[in-house]
């Protein structure tokens, strides 16, 4: 099976139908009306369309459009995942390893980011994907059961995502760690 990846892009695209589904306006609409009010900085911009009912992803989308976006956006998936292993090649076949189990979970698609890789399913992310230190990747799941245990070590990398998988080795994506990340799965279908 194979794994759909993503980047930006399609992120912008659902911001701006989040924002056109929220306030009736589209993006075009929404960036002639902040030229209007004439915003002189960020912060101006973030109270303005608080004041107006605009928040989180719909806001941050206007403020990028506004004063520019960050240049990790501007690159593809690709050149983002390749950035996170640089400096760290040896750790980018446990990546590999982890996202060749994740193809045979099911319809599976990847997000990069600059600093990680999230697993999206079918409904939401169960799993992300950090290379968090020069010998280390950390795979954190989204589980009904977060209790840490074992290999599942307590985690930060995000807050739906309280247990992580510290591998090492390419061998420490073994048959335990495969059923947690398909368990992860199984937990936001």
């Amino acid at each position: 099976m194979d794994v759909e990846t993503r980047d930006w892009g399609r992120n912008r695209e659902m911001w701006a139908r989040l924002l056109e589904t929220r306030t009736g306006s589209g993006l075009d609409a929404w960036m002639r009306l902040i030229r209007r009010a004439n915003v002189p900085d960020e912060r101006s911009l973030r109270a303005w369309l608080a004041a107006v009912g605009v928040r989180g992803y719909a806001q941050q989308l206007l403020v990028m459009e506004t004063f520019g976006y960050p240049d990790f956006l501007a690159r593809d998936a690709e050149s983002l995942i390749a950035g996170q292993y640089a400096d760290r090649i040896a750790l980018r076949p446990i990546y590999d390893a982890i996202v060749s189990a994740a193809a045979g979970l099911g319809k599976v698609a990847l997000q990069a980011r600059k600093t990680y890789v999230s697993l999206v399913g079918p409904r939401r992310t169960f799993a992300r994907i950090v290379p968090a230190t020069r010998t280390r990747v950390d795979l954190g799941l989204r589980m009904t059961d977060d209790t840490p245990r074992g290999r599942l070590l307590p985690s930060t990398i995000h807050e739906t995502m309280r247990v992580r998988l510290a591998l090492e080795r390419v061998a420490d994506v073994d048959a335990e760690a495969i059923a947690l990340l398909e368990q992860a799965y199984l937990d936001n279908l």
